[in-house]
């Protein structure tokens, strides 16, 4: 066991689903895996472990922002030796050329936060996916005929802000979108030479305050799902 994941030895896959949300973590274990073994609940952060197709997978959730990220990529890469970890979240657009629906894969994430040169002394403000698992997720979507993007993205620290004007460093970088785990699950990666991809939702148009509803979000991030779960077969 880590300090923050109860799992044994062993009850964790080498490839990991992460989103964001506990219950999110459940919903993907129930709808899709099979002989599925709940092996983690420290703190209600759900784990789940079973068969994706034949094939082993884990769905974990991250929590929010970089510290709960940083923690639960780290001990995973690191206590439990997963190879591969896809998270798998929502997003807001800061720009009407992303649509509510669309789904990112993201290429780099750039980021104002410190998180990255405190604990890897990583001096970089963007950061790209990590090891082949980005280019996986692009062949299987295209298998899939399911059309994605491929983007950067701001991950910030900060979901309330008094100056509501895109960030300078979305600007800098050519981010239309907006999210809060990306840079920190690419700089553990990175750090310690492992597979992380992010897929993204497009859940809110920032400026038109466009949104999905609670009843349409179900729908709306299975394809994501999916996509996730056929990248992740296809990386073991």
């Amino acid at each position: 066991m880590s300090i923050h994941i109860s799992a044994e030895k062993g009850q964790i896959a080498k490839v990991v689903l992460q989103p964001g949300d506990p219950l999110r973590a459940q919903f993907i274990a129930e709808k899709y895996l099979e002989n599925t073994e709940l092996v983690s609940k420290t703190r209600g952060i759900f784990y789940y472990t079973g068969l994706y197709k034949g094939k082993e997978i884990t769905v974990g959730a991250s929590g929010m922002g970089f510290p709960s990220i940083g923690i639960y990529s780290f001990e995973l890469f690191t206590e439990y030796e997963v190879d591969t970890i896809i998270r798998i979240g929502t997003c807001g657009a800061y720009s009407t050329d992303l649509q509510l629906f669309d789904i990112l894969n993201v290429d780099n994430a750039a980021s104002e936060s410190t998180y990255a040169k405190y604990a890897w002394e990583i001096e970089d403000e963007i950061l790209p996916h990590q090891g082949s698992i980005y280019n996986t997720i692009n062949q299987t979507a295209e298998a899939l005929s399911l059309k994605t993007k491929s983007i950067n993205v701001h991950s910030s620290d900060i979901f309330y802000r008094k100056d509501p004007a895109v960030p300078a460093i979305a600007t800098k970088y050519n981010c239309p979108a907006v999210e809060m785990e990306a840079f920190g699950l690419f700089a553990n990666a990175k750090h310690l030479g492992k597979n992380a991809a992010t897929i993204l939702t497009v859940t809110d148009i920032i400026p038109t305050h466009e949104k999905i509803s609670a009843d349409e979000r179900e729908r709306a991030l299975k394809p994501m799902m999916e996509l996730a779960l056929e990248s992740a077969l296809k990386s073991l």
